[in-house]
């Protein structure tokens, strides 16, 4: 960050606010913020939680309303944030000066970690298990001709025993309750050094301990992914509060010299990252048996679990897409009857800054580095130079997976819907958005899944559940605002004063929204705190004509807007709904606009009124086109709802009005008041009998909007289509691209082509987003226009092909793709 050398002073000065930030619970306001922003706060009246905070982690109560109901109370919300970092003598047995000197020494020798309370005879019992000997025997028999002829079968079993034996050595844990105390010890000390709090809800973790000591029956925990800390954190924080240590699933390119040891002693174990296939290209039958059978001899032992579904560390700061594998596993072992029940707990992490820094190596297209013992100890060194913030741990509460599944069960699920039957249709044919769903619900409840592909798909919606709940309950941190503020709303730079007012706003909204905070204090600063912990991202310039007031604004250089991109995305699924919406609308008035002027009507887009229900099914198709970008809603949940309490909640913020006669006193004026002053009672998730009864084929009167003119309402409302407009330009450039691809091409040479020509136009300045040219967008969308029938990939010699699919040979049908995308973006 450029700073001039009186700015750099004040921002460098933490120690006037690290104490609030060293007990979360402390919301004064007093004003110790530098003497350029003592004149905003009387602007405004100042305070975080104006609204209370809302108590995030609750389980789902459509699915699983018994466990909604159990390890519950009311006072639980009331029990506040704790800084697990931060020990003293209140948190030991002991008083006194000594205790005071010795009190992370007393804190850690305290806590409840003993040998008992894990697996043993793991190995032994693994290997023994009926299923595992039966893999034994049929790998044995494939491997080797000669097991068929006697005296020779013997010889080649054992021989396959031992390479099992080996494979079970590499990767089991060896849980050693002293180096859990001695890493806690090291990590209190350590952390202390590089966060300024690791901030926990006591009354989420009341929960998990009620649920671990209380029901006899395993726990897994299910975290987001965003850096290699989660394991530790996880782990520190379980320790802190007495509850039992898990067993990690870390992936093997972990597996290195002494720090392999080192994970296996603190309950890691090492998995393939890829395990389908063998050399020979044959299903790996003995790993996969080894796995199941070890996962379920933990399970049965009663041991707690830590699963990364998305298999690896985000790279773009949403949540990647669910790799069910580890999970199927544990569901597999609950519906044989191994064991009567599983406790699954997702679990939001939230970082001001990751300790990695960013990923714009990798984002940049550079090979992933492989992980060694000395980059490890460098990084290590790095990090103690610097402060990375604060953390934030959501633990969700504990819900019981076998009630999760007698409620599926129970339920129609629906077969799989390509994306190309969703959208081709509409791309294509120009046939509107209601063939979406037209007679797709009968279509549905007519089909029968066979058990198999029940399975999947029951395993597929839990991890996606899951992982949408995770997500959901992640804290919004203090960066993530303004890295957001900067790119999407003030991208050409502003005041130091205006920002702290939005930065206010903005939290203010993302509460109503049932949204937490991952921060607390005065806004004046928790800005100056997130500004220097953007560094180099953005540019602080002294501004003469504005009193002495600072400008802040992006700095425009590619690493620099993808590394604010990673941590704007962190609240990205807070406006994702309402995004869509305001993109649809876009779509939606220029479809009109077309009409209108073939039928030779007057008046400007925004004096069109528009359809609620035709803008909620553009929404639904948008949302089905942006798949694997964001998910707006839970398995459980329609997408129908999802947009229509969107729709509902910009006509209470007055940005949407409804038209003319079919004005309601739900809706106001559209000179009412902006935005961010208003703030409604957050929305339930969970719709109503009659909402749930509701759906596109439903008789029900149609409601006509219109968009505000007003500026503050057209100010939000653009916001929230920037929101999308990196996404869709990267979309809209690889329909571009397309139109290159002649003759087939290998995927990867096909995806670093697509990324050279996105950056290029970044460096170029034509784009308008350089964050449209992260590697994770490119891949994103080789990956949705294979499944949208544009690509059509082939296999040979274990080598990928792409070629164009017949129907977008035609350059016209590769026009209206490109057309269909334009029609959401904000040019």
């Amino acid at each position: 960050m450029e700073l001039s050398d009186g700015l750099l002073l004040q921002v460098n000065n933490g120690e006037q606010w690290c104490n609030r930030w060293k007990h979360p619970n402390d919301d004064s306001d007093r004003s110790t913020s530098p003497s350029v922003l003592r004149c905003v706060a009387s602007t405004w009246k100042e305070g975080l939680l104006n609204r209370k905070r809302p108590f995030v982690g609750r389980c789902c109560h459509s699915c699983t309303p018994q466990s909604w109901e159990k390890l519950f109370n009311p006072s639980i919300p009331s029990l506040g944030l704790r800084n697990v970092i931060y020990i003293n003598e209140t948190h030991t047995r002991q008083r006194g000066w000594l205790a005071r000197r010795l009190s992370y020494v007393l804190f850690v020798m305290e806590r409840d970690v003993n040998k008992d309370m894990f697996a043993r005879n793991v190995v032994d019992n693994v290997l023994n298990n009926s299923g595992v000997e039966s893999a034994i025997v049929k790998v044995a028999t494939d491997l080797d001709a000669a097991a068929s002829q006697p005296g020779q079968e013997h010889k080649a079993i054992s021989k396959v025993k031992q390479k099992a034996r080996a494979f079970l050595q590499e990767m089991v844990a060896n849980i050693s309750p002293a180096f859990i105390r001695l890493t806690g010890w090291v990590l209190l000390r350590l952390f202390n050094g590089f966060f300024w709090s690791i901030q926990i809800h006591k009354g989420q973790l009341e929960m998990v301990k009620k649920a671990a000591t209380e029901q006899n029956v395993p726990m897994v925990f299910l975290p987001v992914h965003k850096s290699h800390i989660d394991y530790l954190l996880i782990t520190l924080i379980l320790f802190c509060h007495n509850i039992k240590a898990p067993h990690i699933a870390a992936g093997n390119n972990l597996s290195i010299p002494i720090l392999s040891t080192l994970i296996r002693k603190l309950g890691g174990f090492f998995i393939r990252r890829r395990m389908e296939e063998t050399g020979d290209g044959k299903k790996d039958i003995l790993y996969r048996s080894l796995l199941h059978t070890y996962t379920e001899e933990l399970l049965r032992q009663q041991q707690f679990l830590e699963v990364y579904l998305e298999g690896t560390r985000s790279r773009s700061g949403k949540p990647s897409p669910a790799r069910a594998g580890m999970l199927s596993i544990v569901v597999d072992t609950l519906c044989t009857g191994s064991i009567p029940d599983v406790l699954v707990v997702p679990v939001g992490i939230s970082y001001d800054r990751i300790i990695e820094g960013n990923y714009n190596s990798e984002q940049l297209g550079k090979p992933k580095k492989n992980e060694s013992l000395w980059g490890i100890a460098c990084g290590v060194f790095r990090m103690l130079r610097k402060n990375y913030g604060c953390v934030r741990v959501d633990f969700n509460q504990p819900f019981s997976l076998k009630e999760y599944l007698d409620s599926q069960r129970s339920r129609h699920i629906p077969p799989p819907v390509s994306l190309e039957h969703n959208l081709m249709p509409t791309i294509i044919s120009a046939q509107p958005d209601a063939q979406l769903f037209d007679g797709q619900e009968e279509e549905q409840l007519n089909r029968e899944l066979h058990d198999d592909i029940f399975r999947r798909q029951l395993i597929n919606n839990l991890a996606k559940h899951v992982l949408f709940t995770a997500n959901k309950s992640s804290a919004i941190m203090s960066t993530h605002i303004i890295a957001c503020l900067l790119l999407y709303r003030h991208r050409q730079g502003v005041v130091l004063s205006k920002l702290v007012e939005d930065f206010f706003n903005m939290k203010e909204e993302i509460l109503s929204r049932d949204f937490d905070l991952g921060f607390s204090g005065n806004s004046e600063d928790v800005v100056m705190r997130a500004l220097h912990l953007l560094g180099n991202c953005v540019n602080v310039t002294s501004s003469a004509n504005r009193n002495g007031e600072f400008t802040i604004a992006p700095s425009q250089t590619v690493p620099a807007l993808f590394e604010l991109n990673f941590y704007s995305n962190g609240l990205f699924h807070v406006f994702i709904s309402d995004a869509i919406i305001a993109c649809s609308i876009l779509s939606l008035q220029r479809e009109l606009v077309v009409e209108s002027e073939s039928d030779q009507q007057p008046g400007g887009p925004n004096s069109l009124p528009l359809s609620q229900e035709r803008l909620i099914r553009k929404a639904a198709g948008l949302s089905h086109f942006l798949i694997n970008e964001v998910a707006v809603a839970p398995p459980c949940q329609t997408i129908y709802q999802v947009f229509h309490d969107a729709v509902t909640r910009l006509i209470q913020y007055g940005v949407l009005y409804v038209a003319e006669e079919d004005q309601e006193e739900l809706s106001p004026s559209p000179t009412e008041e902006p935005w961010p002053k208003k703030f409604p009672e957050p929305l339930s998730w969970r719709s109503d009998e009659e909402d749930e009864d509701s759906d596109f084929g439903e008789e029900q009167r149609d409601r006509y909007v219109k968009v505000s003119l007003s500026a503050e309402h057209q100010e939000f409302f653009v916001f929230l289509q920037r929101l999308l407009s990196p996404v869709l330009e990267a979309y809209s450039g690889a329909a571009i691209f397309v139109h290159s691809l002649s003759q087939p091409m290998a995927e990867s040479d096909y995806t670093q082509r697509l990324f050279r020509y996105l950056l290029t136009r970044t460096e170029r300045g034509v784009a308008a987003y350089g964050e449209s040219a992260t590697h994770y967008l490119v891949k994103n969308t080789v990956r949705t226009f294979k499944e949208l029938g544009v690509l059509k990939e082939r296999r040979e010699n274990r080598v990928t092909t792409l070629e164009l699919s017949s129907t977008f040979l035609p350059q016209a049908n590769r026009n209206k793709l490109l057309q269909y995308i334009l029609g959401f973006t904000l040019l």
